[in-house]
């Protein structure tokens, strides 16, 4: 399948899709259940229902995958806690949200350590993905190899345009549930309020926050660009998708479905890192398009401020050196 940004935005193709999302597999002998909190329309979901579809059919219909999009089966908490206790068996989620979980997890989530793609998937394919995985594992979750991409994240707000660390003293920010956001926006000087995806567009329209941070590509498919004025193109911080299955529903699958589980869903990983990254470079000029204001602030000032205000000193004690000297060996001295 052919991905643009036009599949990607369509809202007809939306419901085309979703339709065909929760089918009935006949005399499937494994059904299970995989949730996400993206629209049909993300690049995850077009590849991975384009991997469940190969396993249904190399495992001779013996798994069924059905899966879940748009936070159907709750919020990122709630389907953590599901996928944990075995009500859910597939969940793709960040490593920043897994972080409530596995505090480590969120070491990739760094703020302004990567500083390109490059970088990131030499770290992320690489010791710091291993030792993340390592992480996930001794909670009883099952990571599987690839972590998917969602983007660099920007600042979005509605009353302000964001163009120096200055901008955002006392800016109410909606972050996601997870530590390492609350400290990082806290350094910054902002107001970090955490706020589950589902509940982030209302939040912004009723004025509970002034902006949040994401992706553009998530901008776009939440349509925060109808609450949100400007955005500052920050990239303070990468942010992906591992996709945990629950141990004990994996390790019920017999050998040989589980390898065409793993090979399906690793091998989509890179055309969907593709996906997404063109989409994000390109999604901005529809923005503009739709009425949003764009600005490239120097992310070194950005960067300087964490420094002065120990940001990167406490969260290098917080997950120990042999954590941080992975990071660093990968992306260099963070100070």
């Amino acid at each position: 399948m052919m991905i643009t940004r036009r599949t990607m935005l369509a809202g007809s193709g939306a419901l085309a899709l979703g339709a065909a999302f929760h089918t009935r597999a006949r005399a499937a002998e494994y059904t299970y259940k995989f949730a996400n909190n993206l629209p049909t329309t993300h690049p995850l979901n077009i590849r991975l229902k384009e991997a469940t579809d190969k396993i249904l059919e190399e495992t001779g219909g013996r798994l069924a995958i059905n899966i879940f999009p748009s936070g159907q089966l709750g919020n990122d908490t709630e389907t953590l806690s599901q996928l944990r206790s075995g009500a859910t068996e597939f969940f793709s989620l960040s490593p920043l949200i897994l972080s409530t979980l596995v505090p480590n997890a969120a070491i990739s989530g760094i703020g302004f350590a990567f500083p390109d793609y490059d970088a990131v998937w030499k770290a992320m394919d690489g010791e710091l993905g291993a030792f993340a995985r390592s992480e996930i594992e001794k909670k009883g979750l099952v990571p599987m190899e690839k972590i998917w991409d969602n983007g660099f994240r920007q600042i979005t707000s509605s009353s302000k345009p964001i163009t120096s660390p200055e901008d955002l003293k006392g800016f109410k920010i909606r972050v996601p549930p997870s530590p390492l956001w609350q400290s990082m926006f806290s350094a910054l000087g902002a107001a970090p309020a955490t706020i589950n995806a589902a509940e982030m567009y209302t939040a912004l329209s009723t004025g509970t926050v002034d902006g949040q941070e994401n992706p553009v590509a998530i901008i776009s498919l939440f349509k925060l660009y109808e609450v949100q004025k400007y955005c500052a193109m920050t990239n303070h911080m990468w942010d992906g998708f591992w996709f945990l299955a629950n141990k004990r529903a994996w390790e019920t699958l017999p050998e040989d479905i589980r390898e065409i589980v793993s090979e399906n869903l690793n091998g989509k990983a890179d055309a969907q890192r593709a996906d997404t990254k063109k989409l994000n470079d390109t999604v901005r000029e529809d923005l503009i398009k739709l009425g949003m204001a764009f600005a490239d602030p120097d992310k070194s000032a950005f960067r300087a401020t964490l420094a002065s205000a120990g940001f990167y000193g406490e969260w290098k004690q917080k997950f120990g050196d042999g954590a941080w000297d992975i990071l660093e060996r990968a992306v260099g001295d963070l100070g």
